[in-house]
């Protein structure tokens, strides 16, 4: 099997394929007034640069179509511009959950047929959603501090207070972190949907009083580790393969890990739609995916762009045949974040 196959075959199969997968790319968009820009709304710092260098430069040289880049995605403020019909937003970095909430209630446009090669993408657009990429959160440790077989590579072992005593890491957002308690708890990955939301809390119960951060800021999951401040954390493959190329040393277990996507969508009535469908297009296809991931070490969806990738960013490749990892399901999340959500505040205070 090739690594592009080993990489992504169980997004198919997975809980939340029927959303991910879904056939409709509909209907081609009405026309548009050429013009020569669009507005990218994405994620600012080091993420902002390796989606620039990695993609956004080259459309621009392919094109002529200039980008301008607005930093931090907010699902509020798409839904007001298109609740207004005062568009100013064009093409939307969405993770997860929000790129599925922002589909439910209608907040994308529709794909233009044929915008896409299904046949390179290892998981299917659905009718306004554009998987980007894949990303892969686990067990980080440092290797450093402790012997061989004395962290945890599973999340039953993340939750064995016995077996590996020490300070733990979680987000301070029940996504993931319900889905890592009921994986530790012994439901199959195939299962999680719909979470058992009781059962996650009473498997968070017994693992609270060893949890010293909940995390709210990424790069904290790693540097609490090197502080010291914590034993091991829940963090990201790609956040742990750049720390380890800066020589901190931090490792990763590929053992079981939560897979999510990050999609790309055009928001309704953009301004410039017909730009941001080529520009969507454009972020899709083997070298531009292979390019940006190869600076953002995450996953592309691309089956074309793995083997553009180096060695070394192969390595980091989560191996979606392992049947003890799940992809989170964005369609459950779109309609339960917000009730679970305030549940999961009120379970921290206490």
């Amino acid at each position: 099997m090739t690594e592009a196959n080993r990489l992504t075959r169980r997004n198919f199969m997975a809980s939340g394929a029927s959303l991910l997968a879904a056939p409709a790319i509909l209907g081609a968009g009405r026309a548009m007034a050429s013009t020569n820009k669009l507005t990218f709304v994405t994620w600012g710092g080091t993420y902002r640069d390796s989606v620039y260098e990695g993609g956004i430069r080259s459309f621009t040289e392919k094109t002529g179509i200039e980008v301008t880049i607005i930093d931090t995605p907010d699902l509020a403020k798409v839904k007001a511009q298109v609740m207004t019909g005062n568009v100013e937003w064009d093409v939307f970095d969405a993770p997860g959950a929000m790129g599925a909430s922002g589909s439910k209630e209608g907040y994308w446009e529709a794909f233009d047929e044929g915008l896409f090669d299904l046949d390179d993408l290892a998981i299917a657009p659905t009718a306004d959603l554009a998987p980007f990429y894949t990303w892969a959160g686990g067990i980080a440790y440092d290797p450093s501090k402790k012997g061989e077989g004395e962290y945890p590579r599973n999340f039953a072992e993340y939750f064995d207070l016995e077996k590996f005593p020490g300070r733990r890491t979680f987000r301070d957002r029940p996504s993931e972190t319900l889905e890592a308690a009921l994986l530790a708890d012994g439901v199959a990955p195939a299962d999680l949907y719909p979470l058992d939301v009781d059962r996650a809390f009473a498997a968070l119960d017994r693992i609270k009083p060893s949890v010293a951060s909940w995390v709210a800021a990424t790069p904290q999951t790693i540097t609490l580790l090197q502080t010291g401040e914590v034993d091991f954390s829940y963090s990201y493959s790609s956040r742990v393969r750049t720390t380890g190329e800066a020589g901190a040393g931090m490792a990763f277990s590929f053992d079981q890990t939560l897979n999510g996507l990050e999609y790309l969508a055009v928001v309704k009535g953009a301004p410039n739609r017909e730009n941001a469908m080529k520009f969507v297009a454009h972020m899709l296809s083997p070298e531009v995916q292979a390019a940006t991931m190869e600076l953002l070490a995450n996953a592309p969806v691309s089956k074309g762009a793995v083997p553009l990738l180096s060695e070394e960013s192969r390595k980091w490749l989560p191996d979606m045949e392992n049947a003890n990892n799940a992809l989170m399901n964005d369609a459950w999340w779109a309609d339960n974040f917000e009730t679970v959500s305030r549940r999961f505040k009120e379970w921290m205070l206490l």
